[in-house]
């Protein structure tokens, strides 16, 4: 870093009081203006992409100390899946590197040598997958996006964090971009760097500022679990997840909706792009809303003018087989089974869950205000419904401590919320 950068940070401190939580509270007018970091303070790493290369930079980093930075980028809205096309990492005694995934695809040599480091993220849960696809998976971790929630930060993107906490102000422009790119320009390498450079350095304020409020015991309860959270399995009728779907009411459509999109999801894995290049939600929604007898009628839906005859063949054949299905086979509307109706049909489903459901709710909302921190946070939204919905039989303390635990609930989560949703079921039982 710079002199004049270390002086803007030190000069944001002073006049918060010196901690990053007086740095939080300060308005933002009032906080000088942040330094605008340009430049990774070693230069613009070398990518590595070859086998050679990777071994010596696997050294490097082994024998670096104290905690990893990581980040990754990924191709959303371009390709097919959540692959990482470039990693990018930060140690003491190793310094920054940029990493590319398609030359050197398994990083699973890394990833042991790094083995007994904390690692650093931002927004963990969105990198991890695809870290763990190429054998990157941490052991430690502290999520520098998380941890800014648990403090009560209004904006928690790393621009923002690293702008409140540390003075500095990184250029965000190229985070959209096509990662899949090669070769990838020089600004794009920059920007890359730039996002682990200080990603310690924010780290180690942050858990200074939740020791000062008390919350750091939560925070590493919070990172354990997203560490220890094992993959996802996968989705059950992911077409159901297509934008616009709360158009959708009959039956016959939902199965438009669903041959659609597998025609479109084995295209988009074939090619190699993202499924909405291949046909986007919007005009997959108008076909299932109008179920078009024919080609012609197709062609006159929005989003599907300028396809070609063969395209529009195919996309007419998915919807004649949705058209041909006997009503059997038809897709079964409803919530997701094992879980709660939506809210909104609380009240004539069940009047007494909905009353329990908003008490429940405004007792969340004035704790999380009083802790300054998110309610979701706090306790997740799908956990206080289900509570609600199917309470203990005996809704004490402890039956409540017991359900959140069941579902997930941490215990420095269980501890601030059990008793006063146990008073909020009590409340409105019969």
């Amino acid at each position: 870093m710079t002199d004049a950068q270390e002086t803007a940070a030190e000069t944001t401190l002073r006049a918060s009081g010196g901690t990053a939580t007086s740095t939080a509270d300060v308005a933002e007018s009032d906080r000088p203006a942040p330094v605008p970091l340009l430049e990774p303070r070693e230069g613009i790493p070398p990518v590595t992409s070859t086998a050679e290369d990777f071994q010596a930079l696997v050294e490097d980093f082994a024998a670096g100390t104290g905690p990893l930075a990581v980040d990754a980028e990924r191709a959303s809205g371009y390709r097919y899946g959540q692959r990482a096309y470039l990693v990018q990492l930060r140690r003491a005694g190793a310094g920054s590197a940029l990493i590319d995934p398609v030359g050197c695809p398994d990083f699973s040599a890394l990833g042991r040598a790094v083995a007994d480091a904390e690692w650093v993220l931002h927004a963990a849960s969105q990198d991890l997958p695809c870290l763990r696809d190429i054998g990157m998976i941490p052991t430690r971790l502290f999520d520098t996006e998380l941890a800014g929630r648990l403090a009560g930060f209004a904006r928690v993107g790393l621009g923002a964090m690293v702008e409140n906490v540390l003075g500095y102000a990184l250029e965000k422009g190229h985070s959209a971009v096509d990662w899949s790119t090669r070769p990838l320009p020089e600004p794009w390498l920059r920007y890359a760097a730039l996002d682990v450079e200080l990603l310690i350095d924010l780290r180690h304020a942050l858990e200074e500022e939740l020791r000062e409020q008390g919350k750091l015991e939560w925070a590493l309860q919070e990172f354990e679990a997203v560490a220890s959270t094992p993959p996802p399995a996968p989705r059950k009728d992911p077409w159901r997840r297509t934008s616009g779907m709360h158009k959708i009411r009959r039956r016959r459509q939902m199965a438009v909706v669903r041959e659609l999109w597998t025609v479109r999801d084995r295209i988009a894995q074939r090619r190699d792009v993202s499924p909405g290049k291949v046909l986007g939600d919007a005009a997959v929604v108008e076909a299932a809303l109008s179920v078009p007898a024919n080609v012609q009628a197709l062609a006159s839906l929005p989003g599907f003018g300028r396809t070609g005859r063969r395209q529009l063949e195919q996309w007419q054949s998915a919807i004649d087989r949705a058209r041909a299905l006997p009503e059997s086979e038809l897709p079964q509307p409803g919530p997701p089974a094992g879980g709660p109706p939506p809210p909104r049909a609380w009240a004539d489903k069940d009047p007494v869950a909905a009353a329990r459901l908003s008490a429940a709710r405004a007792a969340v909302s004035g704790l999380a205000e009083q802790l300054n921190l998110p309610q979701e946070n706090l306790i997740t939204p799908d956990t206080v419904r289900r509570l609600c919905w199917e309470p203990p039989a005996e809704p004490g303390t402890e039956a409540v401590a017991a359900f959140l635990t069941a579902h997930g609930a941490r215990p420095w989560q269980v501890e601030q919320t059990s008793t006063l949703l146990a008073g909020a079921l009590t409340a409105t039982s019969d």
